[in-house]
């Protein structure tokens, strides 16, 4: 039920914001082509800024790695070993591996605990990779539509 009423709330706040957007639109002489032509140019403009933000955040990301790091702790095979202790099991470890997808072939590599940090910092930079060439693609599209909805 309160949901509804939200719902409600919003669909009256939408109302209400197009009727002022279409009495300041008659106020200064504009039809609504007028208006869209001028906003689809400034979304343009937007999205072009945006795109061009984008491409100078991914020429400072630096080296990098695809995949996931993960910490192991393994049991060995020793029967008097303190991984095999009934009381208080201490398994050996951690190990660090490195897992990752490469041109459809799975791969995993064990990492050394010097080179941890570096192996991070690539993985987190192969992340943001991802995050910002989605987002350019997005708004590529984006600028499409709006360059198709100019056109008719």
């Amino acid at each position: 039920m309160r949901t509804a009423g939200v719902k409600e709330e919003i669909r009256w706040r939408e109302i209400k914001k197009e009727s002022r957007k279409s009495w300041n639109m008659e106020r200064k002489g504009l039809t609504e082509s007028d208006s869209s032509v001028m906003i689809s140019d400034m979304k343009t403009s937007q999205i072009a800024r945006k795109v061009e933000q984008l491409k100078r955040q991914l020429v400072q990301l630096g080296p990098m790695h695809p995949g996931s790091l993960s910490e192991q702790y393994n049991v060995c095979g020793k029967a008097g070993c303190r991984c095999k202790d009934p009381k208080d099991p201490q398994k050996h470890g951690p190990y660090y591996q490195l897992s990752f997808t490469w041109r459809g072939k799975s791969r995993t590599r064990f990492v050394r605990a010097e080179r941890l940090a570096d192996v991070r910092q690539k993985v987190t930079n192969y992340k943001r990779f991802r995050k910002l060439t989605d987002e350019w693609v997005d708004l590529v599209v984006e600028l499409e539509q709006l360059e198709r909805e100019q056109v008719q």
